[in-house]
């Protein structure tokens, strides 16, 4: 007869809780995207959580030509740093990734007011040649503009508004 036996090392993670309800956990393996207290943003992957620290990977991926015209991405290196739980400020919103809104609104919001601007000019100098359709319109884009740029997620910062952040030992459950 013959027998396996599998044990496994429970390892350490995080919790970011909003008063008592848990909105995130963090575990070795897991992708992490937050700023420090010092002010340096990492995006990368945790490669283990031990002793009140918090062990990443982060790779540096850059655009490369290739011989055809084209371009890939290639891992040109990677850094592993340490950190201490408690200096996260604040962790960025991975989740909405898709669709810029406050980049078009911005965009939205600078094209409104140059055209705004030289129909404004357009009407000092030859009236004739005025268009107060082009000057509704363009103001009415500005407006929207305006609006979309201030739709930005924000991050989660921890400390404020009851988030907190807890580290877990597994080697005595506290």
């Amino acid at each position: 007869m013959c027998s396996i036996k599998g044990s496994a090392q429970s390892s350490d993670f995080l919790l970011l809780k909003k008063s008592s309800k848990t909105i995130r956990h963090y575990i070795a393996g897991q992708h992490i995207e937050f700023t420090s207290n010092t002010g340096a943003y990492h995006d990368a992957l945790i490669t283990g959580i031990k002793n009140d620290s918090i062990y990443l990977q982060e790779f540096l991926v850059q655009r490369l030509l290739t011989t055809y015209g084209g371009f890939i991405k290639d891992t040109v290196g990677s850094f592993r740093y340490i950190y201490y739980y408690k200096d996260i400020l604040y962790f960025g919103k991975n989740e909405n990734k898709s669709f810029n809104v406050s980049g078009s609104g911005g965009a939205l919001l600078g094209g409104g007011t140059l055209l705004t601007l030289a129909s404004g000019v357009v009407w000092l100098v030859d009236r004739d040649s005025f268009s107060p359709e082009l000057m509704t319109a363009s103001a009415g884009l500005a407006g929207l503009g305006f609006l979309m740029s201030g739709g930005r997620s924000k991050p989660i910062t921890v400390g404020k508004k009851k988030y907190r952040l807890e580290y877990i030992n597994m080697q005595t459950g506290k």
